[in-house]
């Protein structure tokens, strides 16, 4: 149900009161106490959600962040990447004070590791080649044959566990508890260093799969876990619709575990029955406080063009107004 403010309901009270109490009033006064109340009841319904809101890889830049909170389209919050292993670009970073000023709302999004299709952890055969000392009988001027050893190089298959990239913070490799305790670490410093309060959601990106291997289960529970002990941050989870029941059960028993009976944040991806008008729950989870429903696409508000994804909120700015129940 809608919060109405105290203003409105104080107006309707206030007049039926005065007729109620047989107090001399003229009827245009009783109708502007009712009409003040209906303007403000309707104004108060206006701010409630969904929000919209959307997000987009690089920071658009301070004028066209200021273009778009002023445009006919009503965006209302916008998703706050921090710089993290899959997410490289720092674009974002020291915006926050900027963006709040200006009025807008925020998510912030920590794009952790990812299993990018692979199974980690999991064995590949490779050909690799080896020296081995080999006979090989050959025919000697003579006519007689007579046996020589030689080395030689063969190929044999074995099964390995593949290396990341060197140098690289984003590997489908890198996906295990140990990683994930490291990288809650490194959420928990980054928000804390762009000025967040604490309380602030941080959305853990979970990018979709076909399966969820026991591996990225393993991450984002470490993950989880790890920001709960902190305890200055709250753990929020960016998921598709096809992976979220699953990480909702099991992040839930890791927030159990900690003595928290209510429901984390979640911000589903789904393009099926969208629309901007629609609650996150309807995206078919009801634990869902965000849907996230269009992808790639191109907007055009104030003359300010930007590549983004659409979402819809439960609430105005998704990562600093939510709060879990103990």
């Amino acid at each position: 149900m809608p919060t109405i403010q105290w203003r409105s309901i104080m107006a309707v009270l206030t007049a039926a009161l005065i007729v109620g109490t047989g107090t001399s009033i003229s009827p245009p006064s009783i109708g502007t106490a009712v009409a003040t109340a209906s303007a403000n009841i309707a104004g108060d319904l206006s701010e409630t959600g969904p929000h919209l809101g959307f997000d987009t890889f690089a920071y658009p830049g301070d004028e066209a962040m200021h273009a778009w909170l002023t445009a006919d389209k009503p965006y209302r919050w916008v998703g706050y990447y921090l710089s993290a292993p899959c997410h490289s670009d720092d674009s974002w970073e020291g915006k926050r004070d900027t963006l709040a000023d200006m009025g807008w709302g925020m998510a912030v999004i920590y794009v952790g590791q990812q299993t990018w299709g692979r199974t980690p952890g999991q064995k590949v055969a490779v050909t690799r080649y080896i020296t081995r000392r080999v006979k090989q009988t050959v025919k000697t001027k003579s006519g007689k044959r007579v046996t020589r050893y030689v080395n030689k190089r063969v190929p044999v298959k074995v099964l390995l566990v593949p290396r990341a990239s060197a140098g690289s913070s984003c590997s489908a490799q890198f996906v295990n508890a140990e990683r994930g305790v490291r990288d809650a670490n490194d959420a928990i410093a980054r928000t804390a260093a762009q000025g967040f309060a604490n309380g602030t959601t941080i959305f853990l990106d979970i990018e979709r799969m076909e399966t969820v291997p026991r591996a990225m289960r393993d991450y984002y529970n470490a993950w989880t876990k790890r920001v709960l002990e902190d305890g200055r941050f709250k753990p929020g989870y960016y998921a598709h619709s096809h992976n979220a029941d699953v990480v909702y059960r099991d992040v839930k028993q890791v927030l159990a575990a900690s003595g928290i009976s209510g429901d984390p944040p979640f911000w589903i991806a789904s393009t099926q029955g969208f629309a901007t008008d629609k609650d996150p729950s309807e995206v078919g989870h009801s634990f869902a406080q965000v849907w996230q429903g269009v992808l790639d696409v191109v907007e055009t508000h104030n003359g300010v063009r930007l590549p983004i994804d659409v979402s819809v909120a439960q609430l105005p700015s998704p990562s600093e107004n939510y709060s879990v129940g103990e």
